[in-house]
Order: structure tokens, then C-alpha cells, then sequence
């Protein structure tokens, strides 16, 4: 992944109800979900969601899927795993031994 394009997935999971469409979405791969259910499960109106659907559409983290009248969201795992490798590429200075938890250290 090159960094434009990991700025633009960033960019658009720094946003509320798109980290929670991403998520859900990622929760329910490879199947992924109708905008209705992804709308009803989240409660968000259909203009809201149609908007923040096309905000990860353009980042490359959803694929859409026509199915007849409906469109099927899909999260893009591709993108998903390119992403987590670019962020951690140069974990350690490289050296994946040293990348290891830290015993008896938790997480804030």
C-alpha cells in the first residue's frame, strides 16, 4: 500500500459511524451485508448511510455488489491486511523477534 492511499483509509475511518460500518462489516466478511440491514443495525438513516458508505467505497475499504434492486457492501479485506501491513512494515526496525507483547505489560 502507498501512502495516499493509506491517508485515505485513515481518513475515513477517523469518523464514528464509519468505523462502525467497517467494523460490522468486517464482522459479517466474506458474506458482508444489504444497506438496509447495515442501516437498521446501526440506526442510521439511509441518506447518512448512503454517505458514509461512499466515503469507504472511495477509500478502497468496502466493495459494493449489485444483487438485483439491492446492493450488497462487502469489507475489503485486502485493503484491510495492506493497510495493518503498512502501518507495522517497519515494526522493530524490521527485526519481527523484538516485535513480540511484553510480559506483564497491559494495554492503556
Amino acid at each position: 500500500m502507498k501512502t495516499p492511499d493509506a491517508l485515505a483509509a485513515l481518513s475515513a475511518l477517523a469518523q464514528p459511524h464509519r468505523l462502525a460500518i467497517h467494523r460490522w462489516l468486517v464482522e459479517r466478511a466474506p458474506e458482508g451485508a444489504f444497506a438496509g440491514e447495515i442501516a437498521e443495525h446501526l440506526h442510521l438513516p439511509a441518506a447518512t448511510l448512503s454517505f458514509h458508505l461512499k466515503a469507504l467505497q472511495q477509500a478502497g475499504l468496502i466493495v459494493p455488489e449489485p444483487q438485483g434492486r439491492f446492493i450488497r457492501y462487502r469489507a475489503n479485506l485486502d485493503a484491510v491486511q495492506g493497510l495493518v501491513a503498512y502501518l507495522t512494515e517497519n515494526c522493530c526496525g524490521g527485526d519481527a523477534s523484538r516485535c513480540a507483547p511484553t510480559p506483564g505489560k497491559t494495554r492503556p
